[in-house]
């Protein structure tokens, strides 16, 4: 079965079974099945089809999972939009994936934009799904060394071994109940949160706007047997008041990715709350996961498990070869999860994926009993609850500001988040401008997440003997808590 063909396959086996809920819309298979043809008779009639790009800048909702199917019925690969992105950013990632629609919340002035409410209007598209397994499925932008966002191609192959890896790993069915409140413009909320539970004969409930607050009455009135969070949400919910003790018996699992979750913070929460947490390990690239720690144990905090079934995870030296256990080197991954490629980027992507193995960066090492621990990023990225942000980009903005010399961004460490980007920044002689105005100028260029948390300034910064930028000092500032650090607001 082709993924396209899913909604018609769950309307024939269970017309009145549920399939998709959000805080406002129920939608049992029957309904879902005709919400996704209308919508695709709209899209079809904007001039979408085969091989057409479609831009989904939608918040999360039962609407974009509609969205996405429909796209997909046509042939049409989806580009998910984050819409915390600046008018600039966004411009760029519909630019550069050529989309020839961009589906919004609300009339918009973008080029070849379509309300989302429009997708509810007019009859059905009743024409067969394209069922090409080689054709792309989605574009999902992810920042490189450069800081210009890239386009990670995954055909609909991709999609479907990862999506039964995780069924697999995770023992999903038809009994299973995924609760999403992780982002839909990332690779994890699509593939883990929505099309594993659904393609398992499960069902799906989108949650809005994420509050710690309110997270347990949701669970305790949707009664889900799974989500998936970042470390970020868990410290959250961990450090709620202790008279609050809910109902979580429907919660089979929770699964964490995106970032290193402390071990501490696993036993807190799992101690208190009695929800196993998997944590697992993986990239867009690869299509989401790669390891992840057994739902049969034993689980083993500070490592992020093992590979998945289907995929070869293995530690590699500069050279190219095979690391024995308990030596380090980067973690590569091959197998039908790994990315088509980079969007219009063959240098890049033969850098990336070399003889089928995905370099992903990262330096980690297989304990014993094969378990990954990732010690460090050979890139610099730094993920702020879960958000990859990239030093470059940040580094780019600032030094467009007519007064600035040169700035270096590094991660420092923060106990709820993870990670904050804070930039240290040299000016030009003469200079007259101050943190505040090299703040208000990343505000207007960057998404607010993306925004430096301080700004330090500085006479010049740190070179190491090969006269690059010395980040591992800077770092070392951070930890310390030296300079005249600003705070953004």
């Amino acid at each position: 079965m082709h993924i396209a063909e899913l909604p018609d396959l769950r309307a024939r086996r269970e017309a009145d079974g549920p399939c998709v809920a959000d805080d406002v819309t129920t939608l049992d298979n029957a309904a879902f099945l005709h919400r996704v043809r209308r919508a695709a008779a709209v899209l079809r009639s904007r001039g979408v089809g085969r091989g057409d790009v479609v831009a989904l800048l939608l918040p999360n909702t039962a609407d974009f999972v509609v969205a996405l199917f429909a796209a997909w019925r046509l042939g049409a690969t989806v580009t998910p939009v984050n819409p915390a992105l600046t008018e600039a950013e966004t411009r760029h990632q519909l630019d550069d994936a050529d989309a020839v629609v961009v589906v919004t919340a609300a009339p918009s002035p973008l080029p070849g934009a379509v309300a989302v409410a429009e997708l509810v209007t007019g009859p059905e598209d009743t024409a067969v799904p394209e069922t090409d397994a080689d054709a792309l499925a989605l574009l999902i932008y992810t920042s490189g060394s450069t800081g210009r966002p890239k386009g990670v191609m995954l055909d609909h192959a991709n999609l479907a071994a990862m999506a039964e890896m995780m069924i697999g790993a995770a023992r999903l069915s038809e009994t299973d109940h995924s609760l999403l409140i992780l982002p839909l413009f990332h690779v994890n909320g699509i593939v883990v949160g929505v099309l594993s539970p659904l393609l398992a004969g499960g069902h799906v409930t989108v949650a809005g706007r994420f509050r710690a607050e309110t997270f347990f009455e949701l669970v305790a009135s949707a009664r889900p047997t799974c989500f998936s969070a970042v470390p970020a949400i868990y410290s959250m919910l961990a450090e709620l008041a202790e008279q609050v003790r809910p109902d979580t018996s429907s919660v089979r699992f929770a699964a964490c990715g995106a970032a290193p979750m402390p071990p501490a913070l696993i036993e807190r929460f799992e101690r208190r709350y009695d929800i196993p947490i998997l944590e697992g390990y993986g990239l867009s690239e690869g299509t989401c996961a790669s390891t992840t720690n057994p739902l049969d144990g034993p689980r083993k905090p500070g490592t992020v498990g093992l590979p998945l079934p289907g995929q070869q995870v293995a530690v590699m030296d500069p050279r190219g070869r095979i690391m024995p256990p308990g030596a380090t080197g980067e973690v590569v991954v091959r197998g039908p999860n790994v990315m088509r490629g980079y969007l219009s980027r063959p240098e890049e992507t033969a850098r990336t994926v070399i003889d089928g193995w995905l370099h992903t960066g990262d330096v980690g090492r297989f304990d014993e009993d094969g378990y990954l621990v990732l010690v460090d990023r050979i890139k610099d990225m730094i993920i702020r609850g879960g958000e990859n942000i990239y030093p470059k980009e940040i580094e780019n903005v600032l030094g467009d500001h007519p007064d600035v010399l040169e700035a270096a961004v590094v991660g420092a460490t923060d106990q709820r988040l993870g990670e904050v980007p804070v930039a240290f920044v040299a000016l030009r002689a003469g200079a007259s401008a101050d943190t505040g105005d090299l703040l208000e100028h990343c505000r207007a260029r960057l998404a607010r997440f993306k925004v430096p948390t301080g700004i330090t300034l500085v006479d010049r910064l740190p070179r190491n003997p090969v006269g690059k930028t010395d980040k591992p000092a800077l770092r070392a500032r951070t930890t310390a808590g030296t300079g005249a650090l600003t705070i953004a607001g």
